[in-house]
């Protein structure tokens, strides 16, 4: 058994899985969700459950925090019942979601005046990845910090990389997720164009994952084209926002002006689907 005492915030679609591997992994865990009947398979699986961040964090040594977007990273750290209205210190706090630099600058500044450490420590990789627990961790800030926490983050991924100071996790999730939208576009239009010229879909992705071109993505997303299955295992809604907060921080080459554009006319109807939906919106 694991003595550092872990606190898990947020269970969706990922949190969920991910939270599972350090409960399996012996770790004793705590979990707060704003959705109360998320928490039950976990309590199932022997994890106590917290009424507030702030209860959390007085519970535990090291808090995860896995939700969507700078909004509920705000309300997490400095709402009325909040991270920080524990004044806690000598914690770790380590914020896994997608989000700005700028949020986990701010969020990092105000834990070291309660003096307790912040990473930010994005992922690559889906639901798939986090029950197997091979994501890729990206991690920004104290080496001495992230040194300490490496031990834990090693349970949920198979990479684990300590790449700058505070925001710069966040700036290479945006980076890696810019990549990604490529990728799914890219592979939407290419079996699109396909189509329209009476090569079966199935045919052209035998093509695409037994060329230099194959990857896990056009597998994946490839399958999901074929069986008709847009349920969101990374909705799309995500990664319009992943863009938006890229072209924030400067992004603006030629393929992300088209992903952008792409993926942002998509969300309004498509932004719940899985982001391969993105191939209703470009075969428009």
């Amino acid at each position: 058994m694991n003595t550092t005492k872990i606190g898990w915030i947020g269970l969706g679609n990922m949190g969920i899985p991910m939270s599972q591997q350090l409960i399996n992994a012996g770790y004793p865990v705590t979990v707060y969700n704003r959705s109360k009947a998320k928490e039950a398979s976990l309590k199932a699986m022997g994890a106590a459950i917290a009424l507030s961040p702030k209860e959390l964090i007085q519970q535990t040594n090291v808090v995860f925090v896995m939700v969507s977007n700078d909004e509920a990273i705000s309300d997490i750290f400095t709402g009325k019942d909040g991270l920080l209205s524990a004044k806690a210190k000598g914690k770790i706090i380590i914020n896994m979601s997608t989000v700005s630099p700028a949020i986990s600058k701010e969020m990092a500044a105000l834990c070291r005046e309660q003096g307790s450490d912040y990473l930010d420590a994005p992922v690559s990789g889906s639901v798939k990845q986090a029950q197997e627990g091979t994501l890729v961790i990206m991690v920004g800030g104290a080496s001495a910090t992230y040194e300490q926490a490496k031990p834990i983050l090693e349970k949920l991924g198979k990479l684990t990389l300590l790449v700058g100071e505070t925001g710069a996790g966040n700036t290479a999730k945006l980076a890696i997720n810019t990549l990604l939208s490529f990728h799914v576009q890219g592979l939407a239009e290419t079996v699109l164009f396909a189509q329209q010229n009476d090569i079966k879909t199935e045919d052209m992705l035998t093509i695409i994952n037994n060329s230099a071109l194959g990857n896990v993505v056009a597998k994946i997303k490839g399958e999901a084209i074929l069986n008709d299955n847009y349920k969101a295992a990374f909705a799309l809604k995500h990664i319009a926002k992943d863009l938006r907060l890229a072209k924030a921080e400067g992004l603006n080459s030629p393929l992300a002006k088209i992903a952008y554009q792409t993926f942002q006319e998509a969300e309004a109807q498509h932004g719940e689907e899985d982001v391969i939906a993105v191939i209703k919106q470009v075969g428009k």
